[in-house]
């Protein structure tokens, strides 16, 4: 099954509000008219609304780096679903492995974050990983399984058939280091076999899985011509609109 590439820019900490925009508006202009590629940025919360307006008129998608579970109440800091649809949001990442190390995120809360999602029409980019020390001990495979059945727990094949995987060698974001295409493609081929078992073979093989780890424009082409890398959840190289563009065409 050809499955459209998905490129999602995830912005993490940075930008201001100003700068948020420039970088929508560069992204838009380079790749905004790409109809082969689905493309999203994910800025921060405080740019949503207005990298929205920024993006607004070309092919490039919003998402947003989390959200909350509960429709609404007393969670300081948090945002919810509504409050995503509300300026424009489409795609949702959930289970990032910043969120899991540094905040308390869990397989039982990402599943909580992808119910909620789709309850409200948002469509989750979800992500699982193992570390370094994880790999090293041989412990990839049972980890990337115990988050990928936690995350579609009670999940009908229908509402995964709207989710995208990110695979993200923990091991290999923000550190300059990257899973050769060989290794990428094994663990996506990995993570396609469990959505076989958990929803057969046709709702597995439509699904996409992006990788996440360190993907630049010098080596997007080569990762993203493996069999069952369908795209790429890009950290450091999204922050130039360039840099991104040389990732959703390379060369």
């Amino acid at each position: 099954m050809a499955r459209k590439k998905f490129i999602a820019g995830n912005w993490k900490m940075n930008t201001t509000l100003e700068e948020a925009v420039a970088l929508a508006k560069g992204v838009a202009d380079a790749v905004g008219k790409q109809s082969d590629v689905d493309v999203a940025v994910c800025p921060p919360y405080i740019s949503l609304s207005a990298v929205a307006e920024a993006v607004k008129g070309s092919n490039v998608k919003l998402g947003a780096q989390d959200v909350h579970w509960e429709a609404k109440g007393a969670f300081t800091g948090k945002v919810s679903c509504a409050m995503l649809k509300s300026v424009g949001v489409t795609y949702v990442i959930i289970g990032h492995s910043e969120q899991r190390q540094y905040f308390g995120e869990t397989d039982e809360t990402v599943n909580k974050k992808i119910k909620a999602a789709l309850a409200a029409g948002l469509l989750p980019i979800v992500c699982v990983g193992e570390t370094l020390d994880e790999r090293k001990g041989g412990k990839m495979d049972a980890v990337i399984e115990r988050q990928t059945r936690g995350a579609f727990v009670d999940i009908s094949a229908g509402d995964a058939a709207k989710c995208t995987i990110a695979y993200e060698p923990v091991w290999a974001i923000g550190t300059g280091e990257t899973a050769t295409p060989q290794q990428a493609n094994e663990a996506h081929i990995f993570i396609r076999n469990i959505l076989t078992q958990l929803y057969g073979k046709e709702t597995a093989d439509g699904l996409r899985i992006q990788y996440g780890g360190s993907m630049k424009p010098d080596n997007a082409k080569e990762l993203l011509a493996q069999s069952d890398v369908d795209g790429g959840l890009i950290g450091g190289a999204a922050l130039k609109a360039g840099d991104f563009a040389g990732i959703v065409q390379p060369k």
